[in-house]
């Protein structure tokens, strides 16, 4: 489905963004060729009172400090405080869709947005710090796969019902993180279909 980093460059946004008059923060989208095809890097948020996204999967990043030259500059300082991996070293493809964050059922809002990189050979040993309970790679086969796409109910937002992936026995892809991964696919010619305005 990615034909590699080449061919991901060519549906991607060029260049950096520079930082507004608003909140702002930065995420970085790392994929890699693994053994059974493309992979895509996620985090797992760690568990921490008082956090909106508590252990919820999105991608390495977070928000701008007033030093950052740029959004790329952000993911990647973010990236590499949260688990170790220099955004530097990696090819950067370009950017996808800005989005509008902030916790669900508030008037926090910040512009986010999201880099992709393209990381060569194995994957690196990565060093977590607290805000991050996990790091796994995740075949984008898997993702594209419509038997695990599900309806999702976040607990702390009571029943409704939100899209999401499956990524394994216990952990869904959803939010933000999963708009900006359906806007990579949807670029890529293959739709997930999952996220519509308004959900």
């Amino acid at each position: 489905m990615i034909d590699g980093p080449d061919h991901l460059e060519t549906v991607l946004d060029e260049g950096f963004v520079a930082p507004g008059p608003g909140p702002s923060a930065a995420v970085a989208a790392v994929l890699r060729a693994g053994s059974g095809g493309t992979e895509m890097l996620f985090i797992e948020r760690a568990a921490r009172t008082g956090d909106p996204w508590t252990g919820q999967i999105a991608f390495p990043g977070g928000r701008t400090d007033p030093g950052d030259p740029h959004s790329h500059g952000t993911a990647a300082r973010e990236t590499l405080e949260e688990i170790g991996l220099d955004l530097t070293r990696l090819r950067h493809l370009g950017r996808l869709s800005g989005q509008e964050g902030g916790p669900r059922g508030s008037r926090q809002r910040l512009a986010v947005t999201p880099h992709v990189c393209w990381l060569e050979g194995p994957p690196p040993e990565l060093t977590l710090n607290y805000e991050v309970a996990d790091a796994l790679w995740v075949p984008v086969d898997r993702i594209a796969d419509r038997r695990h796409h599900i309806d999702y109910e976040y607990p702390p937002l009571g029943s409704q019902l939100w899209p999401g992936i499956r990524l394994d026995e216990r952990r869904v892809l959803w939010g933000l993180t999963l708009r900006m991964t359906e806007d990579l696919f949807t670029r890529l010619g293959r739709p997930l279909g999952l996220y519509s305005p308004g959900r």
